[in-house]
């Protein structure tokens, strides 16, 4: 037997795997690591996060991705090297964060790699009737396991579009594994480049879970920032809480087909982008307002966009538990501003309640994608009648050698 197939036969056997999650998002804030002790696979899944470290990436790094991020046009040998260059920049790290946790690579099994999304074009965006629902994810498998000496698993989300999804969100797998409550329903909010949730029913009711994106979460707002105070964010929402809302332009960044699709649906900054807050303004007649006020409004529409959603969508009567994630967590006016829009909500800390940092939670849930398919079986997660969720293996296999 090849010896790469022998090691891989020799994970699938043990009762606990040590699996690396990366997860690279939208934001381009770094690399998120997070190191996880997985016992079992499916509904009997059990983990524990070892460790979790964010990796910034430096500013040239970015700007390069940036050449190819979210572009219909774009130079391709610049993409083709990217690829290659991501996965290597990745690999640097991935070396010196185990070495400073005092791991080797024989100590861990596995790398689940999610990869840099460069391009998501789901139909609803794309609109062209003879092409399926597609996406792009740059950084080389192969690159990273052959750098590292680590079996990898990457590009996850091309088996769910073959498979009927968009490809996007994938977090409702392992948010219904690891997050659903036998006696609450609950609500697993990620506000990332793009705000997506999944909505879990009491009693693993399986049939009426769906995850779906909802509108914009930092991704205009931190585009913003760059193009007009030369920062990646708005650091504590230090800015947009010196400016007001406008009412005019708030309703113009509402008024756009996507939040009138029906759920479940994708996008991504392809659609919501400066191009996107630049119309909405030229329509509301708004291209005056102060950028402070600019800010106080993205903030309420990301806002409102995720409460709306919800409202529209789940059924608020009884007890519903919300755990949010993703650095939109960190922008206190907009978290201010969700609670005011759904008050019969109850807000629940992530790391208090289930001791999981919920900045480490999309690097772990590509991690039990990676569990799932070296361990576990695909009906491990079964969603009976929705074609976008299939049971499904993820995450193509790249050996060291």
């Amino acid at each position: 037997m090849n010896k790469n197939l022998e090691k891989l036969f020799k994970i699938a056997q043990k009762e606990e795997r040590i699996i690396l999650g990366l997860m690279s998002g939208t934001s381009l804030d770094g690399l998120d690591m997070a190191l996880c002790k997985f016992k079992g696979a499916g509904l009997s899944t059990s983990v524990e996060i070892l460790h979790f470290e964010t990796c910034p990436y430096e500013n040239s790094f970015k700007e390069a991705i940036k050449q190819v991020f979210s572009k219909k046009t774009v130079d391709l040998e610049l993409l083709c090297l990217l690829n290659a260059q991501i996965a290597r920049q990745h690999a640097e790290i991935i070396n010196q964060t185990l070495k400073k946790w005092g791991y080797t690579s024989n100590d861990v099994d596995a790398i689940a790699s999610h990869g840099q999304t460069v391009y998501h074009a789901p139909k609803i965006k794309h609109q062209l009737n003879n092409y399926p629902d597609a996406t792009l994810q740059i950084g080389d498998g192969d690159h990273l396991a052959h750098l590292t000496g680590i079996i990898t698993l990457s590009d996850f989300r091309q088996k769910n579009i073959a498979a009927g999804g968009e490809g996007a969100p994938l977090a409702v797998y392992g948010d219904y594994l690891l997050f659903a409550h036998q006696e609450i329903d609950r609500i697993l909010l990620n506000i990332g480049g793009i705000a997506n949730f999944t909505y879990l029913p009491a009693k693993r009711k399986a049939e009426n879970i769906f995850s779906t994106d909802v509108g914009p979460g930092n991704t205009i707002l931190d585009h913003f920032m760059m193009q007009k105070f030369n920062l990646y964010f708005d650091e504590d929402a230090k800015y947009a809480k010196k400016g007001n809302l406008n009412h005019n332009l708030l309703e113009a960044l509402l008024a756009d087909d996507f939040f009138t699709q029906p759920v479940p649906k994708s996008t991504g900054p392809e659609h919501f982008n400066l191009a996107y807050l630049n119309e909405a303004q030229q329509k509301s007649n708004t291209s005056h307002l102060k950028e402070e006020d600019v800010l106080a409004t993205l903030c309420e529409f990301t806002a409102l966009g995720i409460a709306k959603a919800i409202q529209e969508n789940i059924s608020v009567s009884g007890e519903i538990e919300i755990l949010m994630s993703g650095g939109g967590i960190h922008n206190p006016l907009l978290v201010e501003r969700l609670k005011h829009h759904l008050p019969r909500l109850t807000f629940i800390s992530m790391q208090e309640v289930l001791g999981i940092n919920p900045d480490a939670k999309e690097a772990l849930l590509f991690a039990l994608l990676a569990n799932e398919t070296l361990y576990g079986k695909p009906d491990g997660y079964n969603f009976p009648n929705q074609e976008k969720l299939p049971k499904i293996s993820m995450g193509k296999l790249s050996f060291p050698e």
